[in-house]
């Protein structure tokens, strides 16, 4: 970062953002941050943070010496992510609606914004990098392993790339807290987001009752048989463990302390039957996949790879699986020499090759 620029930084109240904020200003660029407000429905309750957000956001604004402005992108949000979030719940997938904030207002809605009132380049607060080479701009993971946000950031293009900096992705976030606490930013010690990005941490359940319809069927073993009820198919995932309203099922005559208590998983949404098929143990082989088929495609480069062998991640905070990678006509089929748990239709299937992130596709279909 040689050259200075006028630098947008997304503020999000959050450490991360504002030692963004202060490492580019050290380095001399002129630096301006702006408060994005994505959800408005219901900004008064407990669980919906907007308000304590730019409140930090503007005091971290206040000690590094920048100018702040609030701007609202709620319609936006709710046009570009959230209708698509609720389209794929109400179709028993499970989407990542960060994956696409990213794409539709973080690195659009914002960059647009921003490039309008003079800005030259938008930062924000990922751990991850970039990188000019041979002429185009690669995506980089951040540096920190624990907290790299690549995957989330896979369906950015070279225009949204060009334009972008992350100045914590080098950096631990161990030194992020370190460089926050030495220049006396009011947020040093604030607790890391975990929601997602427009619901926080709320029960998921009640939020999601308020928008799909749902109707409760049997869950089944994957025998057929009845061990309880769902509440509706959208409300639960592949995988999910925790809420599910049913205990150990012991076989007839089987001998004390040999599993039969084994947790139950969710394994399959059927549709057809309104039914949600769970098995016992978390290495089920219904629960552990070899293949599956991406749409809906988007490639840093413009272009998709070559056939041949990469790496993969099919959800967050998962180490790099090596797989090959079959490219086809709008999808891209992955097959894996070690099976994956839980491959979930709507989650993301992001391709790497070394710390290059890709792109990557959501996941349409997979296979056990």
């Amino acid at each position: 970062m040689n050259r200075k620029y006028r630098v947008v930084v997304g503020l999000s109240g959050g450490v991360d953002s504002a030692v963004s904020a202060h490492l580019l200003k050290q380095a001399g660029h002129e630096v301006v941050g702006i408060f994005m407000k994505n959800w408005e429905d219901d900004d008064d309750s407990e669980y919906c943070s907007t308000r304590q957000d730019f409140l930090d956001a503007a005091a971290v604004a206040d000690v590094l010496g920048i100018e702040i402005e609030h701007v609202n992108f709620a319609a936006q949000y709710k046009d570009r992510v959230f209708a698509e979030f609720l389209r794929e719940y109400q179709a028993g997938r499970t989407p990542n609606p960060d994956v696409l904030c990213n794409a539709e207002i973080k690195f659009k809605a914002f960059l647009d914004h921003a490039v309008a009132t003079g800005a030259e380049k938008i930062a924000t607060g990922h751990y991850a990098r970039v990188r000019e080479q041979g002429g185009q701009v690669q995506l980089l993971k951040g540096c920190d392993p624990l907290k790299d946000q690549s995957y989330f950031l896979h369906r950015l293009q070279q225009h949204q790339l060009a334009k972008t900096l992350f100045p914590v992705g080098e950096l631990p976030k161990t030194e992020v807290r370190r460089i926050a606490a030495e220049i006396g930013l009011p947020n040093a010690k604030k607790k890391d987001s975990t929601g997602i990005c427009f619901i926080g941490e709320r029960p998921f359940r009640e939020f999601l009752n308020r928008y799909l319809s749902h109707k409760p069927g049997p869950i089944v073993d994957e025998r057929g048989r009845q061990l309880g009820q769902h509440v509706g198919l959208s409300f639960y995932t592949l995988g999910q463990r925790q809420g599910l309203g049913i205990g150990g099922v012991k076989e007839k005559g089987a001998p004390r302390g040999g599993g039969e208590h084994a947790p139950w998983f969710v394994a399959r949404k059927d549709l057809e039957r309104n039914a949600l098929v769970v098995v016992q143990g978390h290495e089920h082989p219904l629960l552990q996949y070899r293949a599956l088929v991406a749409q809906d495609l988007s490639w840093t480069s413009g272009q998709a790879p070559e056939f041949g062998g990469y790496g993969a991640k099919t959800r967050y905070r998962q180490a790099d699986a090596a797989c090959v990678l079959q490219p086809g006509s709008g999808e891209i089929r992955l097959e894996f020499p070690q099976p994956q748990w839980a491959v979930t239709p709507g989650q993301s299937a992001v391709i790497y090759q070394g710390e290059v992130c890709l792109g990557g596709g959501v996941i349409d279909q997979a296979w056990a």
